[in-house]
């Protein structure tokens, strides 16, 4: 009778238990649906009536399909997986632009508004795929933002599988932050030279690693109607962890279990502490492991404990009964056992400390050497035993390229700290660097190396070293340590000239007859390269951003990354395209050769920058204004000139020298090369409008105050090299990666 009374009493209990068990491994809350379909729901998702911790948090479980889907809240976004690692993966399709023989065919653009969840920065990447293709996603975070990536391709030879680099593919992240974005596609020549093999241009967010490109996907029209997995980040509520905290009713993270601040966006996370596994949001939902039974780790008799778990031996054992440790042994008892314990005590800790300085000792020597002999492997390699022969034969004709230690620039970097940075590019960072001697110089730091293109690169690094022109920024020497070679130039204090000029706090300072004068300096470097170096240089990125100013604002053109030197038996080189949206050579752009003219063509845009002040490329401006060298011959044709003239410039005195400037920039852009004057030809035109002036200008004609606001270096370290929108890599190569901010830099 006891026993059964008893039984009566235990059994609700052990029946409560069960239940526990039940909806702790499903994570749902008590009482609410776990699953839809394939989908496992656990709390603080769920499926209405207080099973869901908020609004944001409600799924809707679709049984219409079968098996049953899953959306978030009342929307159209399907539900693929809900992880308590705070994210969730959902799945949307892509936007399209489609064209035939006859022009548009069909477009879609693809937008997302999410109430509460932003889309993970870490996780996704924005991809685009085709041959005339440039795609951007654009939305809001508080303030609007814009990114996106170019991809180009003359025929699918060129297309490499699963390679997003820029060619028929293209991918780039996102902000971070983001909640709602759309997916815009725009085409420059309407898909015209590659519909045969590429009608439509594909735009859209994915996980990342769960698309792989093909080149058969830029003939697949299916992709209007393939979706994508994307990963979303949830946190709980808007409040920082010690903000939750002090309001413990609503406070979401249970027993045995921590708090961690969101990183993408407002909010907090909840984890169960280590030792402990579950539901960190439920009642009771971190439960204990016991290691004893999972791990096994003990040799003698093991002991769980609330989050962890110690090894012992039993009466007559001795050891720490660990199985990696002394583990459990009989004790015995010997004469030897009455050596006073302090002895052997200070004779074991003594040899442990010798052997752990004698092992620190080893390894750090041993980690020297490998150090010391990845920089000879890197510096042989690069080419270094080949340019140092070079050099040498060379001593005799004066100064020549240094090659620098990898420990000079960590040292003259500061390690290559953030606060040294003063630009980043497609081609990688540059930093500024004080030598031990005292000089500043511009350190650039590569992001890709090519082995195949050694030669080139010494070759280039010897070239560029004899040429000593003032409007050329100075190439100092290389460090060929490193796996990727580190070019070292002189350090161009007062920014670039695309900052000077479209940056408003500056524009109002150029006046035309300072615009002048840095075109004719540029003109003549241009010149001086095609025609005086040998062999002859053509730069192939020539654009304000790689026009620099130094402290007394003489122009330097700088940054040969994408420079080839012409052979001297050839007028005209073959190349993958390689150049800057808005500056690019059409003519090139079609035919892949790449001629002196191409530099000309790039130099004429800058010319027609400088005249009008507006920049290159820019989709603020209506559709058939984006393209400025387009919009600026149409304006010509119809003789409206002074409409597009920039008003800051504009004068009586200056209108017959900016029409000259004017005819000289349309002839520079004409589509034929063969029609387009030389550098040479334009560097004489104008110098000679510079010298019709009744007043030569210089910094000391300016009036004071001018002068005084042009000299102040408000650019500092903060000063970037590159500040448009490229997508040049490094020899022959396309950049996978363009911001299309609204001010241009990036």
């Amino acid at each position: 009778m006891d026993l059964r009374c008893l039984f009566k009493q235990i059994a609700p209990f052990a029946v409560k238990l069960t239940i526990l068990a039940t909806w702790v491994a499903g994570h749902a809350k008590p009482g609410c649906q776990s699953k839809c379909g394939n989908l496992s729901i656990p709390y603080p998702f769920g499926t209405g009536n207080g099973c869901n911790i908020s609004s944001n948090f409600f799924i809707t479980c679709n049984t219409t399909f079968n098996p049953p889907k899953a959306f978030l809240t009342t929307g159209n976004l399907e539900v693929l997986y809900i992880s308590l690692d705070g994210y969730l993966r959902i799945q949307t399709g892509a936007a399209y632009d489609c064209y035939n023989s006859s022009g548009h065919s069909s477009y879609h653009s693809r937008r997302i508004r999410l109430a509460k969840f932003p889309i993970s920065h870490t996780k996704n990447k924005f991809t685009a795929i085709g041959c005339d293709t440039y795609a951007y996603v654009q939305g809001s975070l508080g303030h609007n933002y814009s990114t996106g990536c170019l991809t180009f391709c003359y025929n699918t030879t060129d297309v490499i599988n699963g390679s997003c680099s820029g060619i028929g593919c293209c991918q780039t992240v996102i902000p971070k932050g983001v909640r709602n974005y759309g997916v815009s596609l725009k085409s420059s020549y309407s898909h015209s030279y590659v519909l045969d093999f590429n009608p439509c241009s594909y735009g859209f967010v994915v996980e990342d690693g769960a698309y792989n490109f093909s080149v058969s996907h830029l003939a697949d029209n299916s992709f209007s109607n393939k979706t994508f997995p994307i990963i979303l980040d949830w946190t709980i509520g808007n409040q920082t962890c010690k903000e939750a905290k002090m309001h413990p009713l609503n406070y979401a993270c249970k027993e045995n279990s921590a708090c961690t601040d969101a990183e993408n966006g407002p909010g907090y996370l909840c984890k169960c502490l280590d030792g402990f596994q579950g539901n960190p949001y439920l009642l009771y939902g971190c439960r204990d492991i016991n290691e004893c039974d999972k791990l096994k780790p003990c040799s003698g008799t093991c002991h769980n404990t609330p989050g962890s778990y110690y090894c012992s031996c039993q009466e007559g054992f001795e050891g720490d009964g660990w199985k990696n440790g002394t583990g459990c042994r009989p004790k015995v008892v010997t004469q030897s056992q009455s050596f006073p314990v302090l002895v052997v005590a200070l004779g074991i800790g003594v040899s442990l400390l010798s052997s752990l300085l004698f092992s620190s000792w080893v390894y750090l020597g041993l980690k020297q050497r490998k150090l010391t002999k990845l920089k000879q492997q890197n510096f042989q390699q690069n080419g270094g035993i080949l340019l140092r022969e070079q050099l040498s034969k060379r001593e005799e004709c004066g100064e020549t390229a240094k090659i620098f230690t990898a420990e000079e620039l960590k040292n003259a970097t500061n390690n290559y700290h953030d606060s040294r940075i003063v630009g980043r590019g497609g081609q990688g960072t540059v930093y500024k660097g004080i030598l031990s001697d005292g000089r500043s110089v511009a350190i650039k730091k590569s992001i890709i190396g090519d082995q195949s293109q050694v030669q080139q690169f010494i070759n280039e690094v010897i070239v560029l070293s004899q040429i000593n022109h003032r409007n050329v920024v100075k190439l100092l020497g290389c460090c060929l340590e490193t796996q990727v070679p580190l070019l070292v130039y002189e350090y161009v204090r007062n920014g670039t000239l695309f900052h000077h000029l479209h940056n408003a706090a500056h524009a109002s300072v150029i006046s035309w007859e300072a615009r002048l004068k840095i075109a004719t300096e540029a003109a003549e470097a241009l010149s001086y390269l095609h025609s005086a170096a040998s062999p002859p240089i053509i730069h192939r990125d020539v654009k304000l951003t790689n026009i620099l100013l130094d402290e007394n604002y003489i122009a330097k053109v700088s940054d040969f990354g994408a420079s080839r030197l012409v052979p001297s038996n050839k007028a005209q080189i073959t190349t993958l395209v390689q150049g800057t949206l808005g500056y690019l050579d059409p003519e090139y752009f079609h035919t892949s050769q790449l001629t002196e003219k191409s530099d000309v063509y790039s130099f004429g845009v800058v010319l027609i920058e400088l005249l009008t002040g507006l920049e290159a490329i820019s989709f603020e401006r209506p559709q058939h204004e984006r393209n400025l060298s387009l919009y600026f011959v149409s304006v010509m044709k119809e003789e409206r000139l002074l409409d597009i003239i920039d008003k800051r410039v504009l004068n009586d005195k200056s209108i017959e020298q900016l029409k000259e400037a004017a005819n000289l920039a349309r002839r520079c852009v004409r589509l034929k090369g063969e029609e387009r004057p030389t550098m040479k030809e334009v560097a004489s035109e104008l110098e000679g409008l510079r010298t019709t002036q009744k007043h030569p200008w210089g910094i000391h004609d300016l009036p004071d105050e001018e002068t005084e606001y042009l000299l102040h270096d408000s650019y500092g370290c903060g000063t970037s090299y590159d500040g448009s929108t490229s997508f040049s890599v490094g020899p022959d190569s396309m950049k996978n990666q363009v911001p299309f901010d609204i001010d241009g830099a990036r």
